[in-house]
């Protein structure tokens, strides 16, 4: 028998206090409380009317609803600039938006997207702590019809195809080539003013496919600069106050570095925070490595402190997705081949960052995209991904991961790979690229 839902039991949403627990328990960044009260109300009714039917919970996607990022912290500057590029997208589509904040527990993640389904939500994209959370998540998503996305982590050779039509989009840049290129500027640095030397590395989260990516970037890195070697690492865990005391360690246990290579630009900060505490001079006692383009990283090189970052752009990856979740809910399906995407990271050095500031940081209320022609349904003809945008070969992408037993390559991948649609894809997506990702912002004056 259908289990029915008692109005009675209902939290007292007319009780300010009950709201403030259950907002607060929610960590709804971004949504006022008459919002909190429409999408709780919205909810409700639905669960009601679906009880009463003898039917199960079920929220069907609104495409005129509310876009969520689940961030596994909102304290890192990448998430909070991730953050702004979906609230820009979201609000150049016509829809609503909310920065959902994970506090570093993919439980919470998980309560939160559970919460979003039953408000008829457009959908939401994940950072999300424990890759392997998302198996559960495409069980939620199938269940109550919400589209999803998700950047970085995952379970090791799993895709949207196992996990079904809602998990629409898994995408990330392509790290290893990225961190190479990044690696290698800190090294010709070091090469070029000490003759090589001995250098540390901050990693991320063990078992991380962004780590494990960056790290074998880094690595290759090191074999066209055979004077220089890495001769120590730990894990900054992506925060400056884990890399600030990860830094102070390594220090203390390698008296000649010259270079630090990091996972991410607020570890850089960190690092950067812990030379200075030692009286050592950035960017001319040692040499510093990033990645992820962020506002403190362009600027730390800007100001010669950071040698080099990736510039992927954070505000790129939540108009990515914010325009994903705008199109499936307005009729565009995607095609095999665009399920899973890599996009072109840019190396931001002294020689690039002035340009890059310009676009991505100082942008002085001229924002860096043309959100509507990111969205196949808005962009139409015009459509543009502003970005050297290609589809994932799962082969290379989880290379070092041992396959589960038994793995065999999704069908439509397979047969995707086989017609020639990656190919086509590839090529389509290229031909589009005309707002190039290097390049000024479209929505600047000449």
């Amino acid at each position: 028998m259908a289990k029915r839902l008692d109005p009675r039991t209902l939290p007292d949403f007319e009780n300010r206090k009950v709201v403030d627990d259950y907002m607060g328990r929610l960590d709804t960044h971004g949504v006022s409380r008459r919002d909190f009260l429409a999408l709780a109300s919205a909810g409700a009714a639905a669960s009601v009317g679906a009880a009463a039917l003898g039917l199960p919970s079920v929220a069907v996607a609104d495409p005129s609803g509310k876009i969520a990022y689940l961030a596994w912290s909102a304290s890192t500057e990448y998430n909070q600039l991730v953050s702004k590029g979906a609230e820009a997208a979201s609000k150049a589509l016509g829809l609503n938006y909310v920065f959902l904040d994970g506090q570093i527990d993919s439980t919470r993640q998980l309560n939160q997207f559970e919460q979003l389904t039953t408000t008829q939500a457009a959908g939401g994209f994940f950072n999300i702590l424990d890759g392997s959370a998302l198996k559960r998540v495409s069980q939620i998503a199938e269940d109550t019809k919400t589209y999803f996305g998700a950047v970085w982590d995952s379970v090791a050779w799993y895709t949207p195809f196992e996990a079904g039509d809602y998990y629409t989009l898994y995408a990330v840049p392509e790290e290893d080539d990225a961190h190479r290129r990044v690696t290698a500027e800190v090294l010709k640095a070091v090469t070029e003013s000490f003759g090589g030397g001995d250098v540390v590395a901050l990693t991320g989260t063990p078992g991380n496919w962004c780590e494990a990516a960056r790290n074998r970037g880094r690595d290759d890195a090191f074999k066209d600069f055979p004077k220089t070697k890495l001769v120590d690492q730990l894990p900054g865990k992506w925060l400056r106050e884990e890399s600030l005391r990860a830094t102070e360690d390594l220090l203390s246990r390698n008296k000649n570095v010259v270079g630090i290579i990091t996972q991410n630009d607020d570890e850089a900060q960190g690092a950067l925070a812990a030379l200075r505490n030692a009286g050592i001079k950035p960017g001319q006692d040692v040499f510093i490595g990033g990645a992820d383009g962020t506002s403190l990283g362009a600027q730390a090189i800007k100001r010669g402190l950071q040698t080099a970052t990736s510039g992927n752009s954070p505000v790129y990856t939540g108009a990515l997705f914010a325009a994903r979740i705008y199109d499936v809910t307005h009729g565009w399906k995607p095609r095999a081949a665009e399920r899973q995407l890599y996009w072109r990271a840019l190396t931001v050095t002294k020689d690039n960052v002035d340009p890059y500031i310009d676009r991505y940081v100082d942008d002085k209320g001229v924002e860096p995209f043309d959100y509507r022609r990111l969205s196949h349904v808005a962009g139409g003809d015009a459509w543009d991904p502003q970005a050297d945008l290609y589809p994932i070969d799962l082969e290379r992408h989880w290379r070092g991961y041992p396959k589960p037993e038994g793995w065999a390559p999704p069908k439509a991948y397979a047969e995707a790979k086989a017609n020639g649609e990656f190919d086509a894809v590839k090529a389509e997506y290229a031909a589009a690229n005309k707002i190039k990702f290097d390049g000024p912002s479209p929505n600047r004056k000449a």
